[in-house]
């Protein structure tokens, strides 16, 4: 999920992924010689009137993808909000395939400023200390189509979900960091056993956990290994399979098999759950489209609705 910003004077314009899983802004520059950014929009300082320069240099790592630069100073525009003196990156080397063939040009972070590169403010911050929100909190939407996804800055839209709010605690201030008591398939307790800690993730398309907790729920939920450690399940059983219900703070977040698949090319269906090395639970996209979520600063919460 991507959306549109600008940086400069003329503004310059770029496709970033809204990220609550990191905390910086990057975008490719003009002087990177990289295929991923002869295949994306480059931002050119010499043609801005507000670009300073700063000295430093910048590399950050991704889940997937890699970005290493410098670190520029100039106004970001987004959704209308004029941010002055953003520090932002501005890639030279963007290694390897991952960002070449994305539909984005860069990366907005809105993680917590501890997550940021040494001593970069992030974005929502900085709109946040010039005063151009009227709640210190932002939310997003996705939906399932192409089109209609949103993130609010300074705000909560009513209209995109239906009863309460219920909020979480955030548990540590990097990512947006939840607790999360226990995951259950057909009233079975099959991975987060005794609790484990989650971060909602839009910068991540699946939902993602350490190899024995999605072992055991690709199992209960009835997929199959394939050859690639992918995960398939029959498209005409979709309709029949479990709901997958993560414990958070005491209330069940069900997530049906319909938003836990995804059927690709050929008929062929997939699971959405992927392992990963490391303990932390990551409730990515898949579970965002179907809970509306709020990312409280000023609360230190998450709220799902």
């Amino acid at each position: 999920y991507y959306g549109t910003i600008s940086i400069g004077t003329p503004p310059q314009d770029f496709t970033v992924v809204f990220d609550t899983g990191s905390s910086d802004l990057w975008v490719p520059s003009v002087s990177c010689t990289s295929l991923a950014c002869q295949t994306h929009r480059v931002f050119d300082p010499s043609q801005s009137s507000t670009y300073k320069s700063t000295g430093l240099s910048l590399s950050i790592r991704y889940g997937t993808g890699e970005m290493e630069g410098i670190v520029g100073s100039d106004t970001v525009t987004v959704a209308s909000l004029v941010d002055t003196n953003q520090l932002f990156g501005l890639s030279t080397t963007e290694p390897g395939q991952f960002f070449v063939d994305v539909k984005f040009d860069g990366i907005l972070g809105l993680g917590y400023p501890n997550l940021a590169a040494d001593g970069i403010t992030p974005v929502f911050d900085n709109l946040v200390n010039q005063s151009l929100l009227r709640e210190n909190l932002f939310s997003v939407y996705l939906s399932r189509e192409a089109a209609g996804s949103a993130v609010i800055f300074g705000g909560i839209d009513e209209s995109y979900f239906t009863g309460p709010i219920n909020w979480i605690p955030v548990s540590y201030q990097g990512y947006w960091q939840i607790s999360m008591d226990s995951i259950i398939v057909n009233s079975q307790e099959v991975a987060c056993a005794g609790g484990c800690q989650a971060i909602i993730d839009t910068g991540t398309s699946l939902v993602v956990g350490p190899p024995s907790g999605i072992r055991s729920i690709q199992s209960a939920v009835g997929a199959r290994q394939g050859t690639y450690g992918e995960h398939s399940v029959n498209c005409s059983s979709i309709a029949a399979m479990p709901d997958v219900i993560f414990v958070i703070d005491g209330v069940q977040y069900p997530v049906s098999a319909v938003a836990y698949t995804e059927q690709h090319d050929q008929g062929s269906c997939m699971s959405s759950f992927q392992d990963t090395s490391g303990d932390l639970w990551i409730l990515g996209d898949v579970f965002i489209r179907v809970y509306y979520s709020i990312f409280d600063r000023a609360n230190n919460r998450v709220g799902l609705a």
